[in-house]
């Protein structure tokens, strides 16, 4: 969507706001011996609370109001008996609505004391995410973002994962624009337009550049790779980048 009233601009914050927490809360609560249906029950009853809907309860009935993903699931991990683990790696991944306005947001880390790699792989998710926050500018290119993103992962040793993008979002949960690469493509040369909101979430894998989707219908898994994401809702503005899901 374009924000273009201050309606727009209080929607937007107060549903980000709401995700982020959610978010924060369900890492908080993320130790050792508790199950990932544990920490979306959590996640349902803030949504609850907060007078919001879950985005892929409401949106596809996607089996749990957050997708929670350990080691070999990558996205779109549906809550369940697993039990989280020391030195796992974890993504959480919120997305929600209220008012017409929708939110996503979500992270990687790793539980407790884990491999140094895996440790490696978020730090650069976050680095990656925020070289590509500097390029996300009125007027610039989209393609520009995934530049960034690619070029950190390259001066790791990484790579990305070229079959998960970002996307628009804001009066759904996924709409224009349909794709934002994480990596550079110069065929994708549209112009990032002021109050543009969008979802940009790079993911940076130790290897593998593609992800594959389960017979569930909805997790992507990797077959030896790590892979780590970090994903916030952006509006654009002349006056810079607001980020709605701190």
């Amino acid at each position: 969507m374009i924000a273009k009233t201050k309606e727009d601009f209080i929607g937007l914050k107060e549903i980000g706001e709401i995700c982020g927490s959610i978010r924060d809360e369900l890492v908080r609560y993320t130790k050792p011996g508790i199950t990932t249906k544990e920490l979306d029950e959590i996640a349902g009853e803030m949504f609850k609370k907060a007078g919001a809907e879950s985005a892929p309860k409401g949106e596809y009935n996607f089996p749990g109001y957050t997708c929670i993903s350990v080691n070999e699931e990558v996205a779109h991990g549906i809550p369940g008996e697993r039990i989280i683990l020391e030195g796992d790696l974890v993504n959480i991944d919120v997305s929600g609505s209220k008012n017409g306005y929708f939110a996503d947001t979500g992270i990687s880390f790793v539980v407790g004391e884990g491999e140094e790699i895996l440790q490696k792989v978020c730090d650069i998710a976050k680095e990656a995410f925020d070289a590509g926050l500097k390029k996300a500018k009125v007027g610039a290119k989209k393609s520009a973002l995934g530049k960034a993103v690619q070029n950190v992962a390259k001066q790791h040793g990484l790579t990305v994962i070229k079959n998960l993008t970002g996307h628009g979002v804001g009066r759904s949960i996924h709409e224009a624009p349909d794709h934002i690469f994480n990596y550079y493509s110069r065929w994708d040369d549209e112009i990032l337009k002021d109050g543009m909101v969008i979802a940009f979430e790079p993911f940076i894998s130790t290897f593998e550049e593609e992800v594959s989707q389960a017979d569930d219908g909805w997790t992507f898994l990797t077959e030896d790779s790590f892979v780590a994401q970090y994903e916030h809702t952006i509006i654009l503005t002349k006056e810079g980048p607001i980020i709605t899901t701190l």
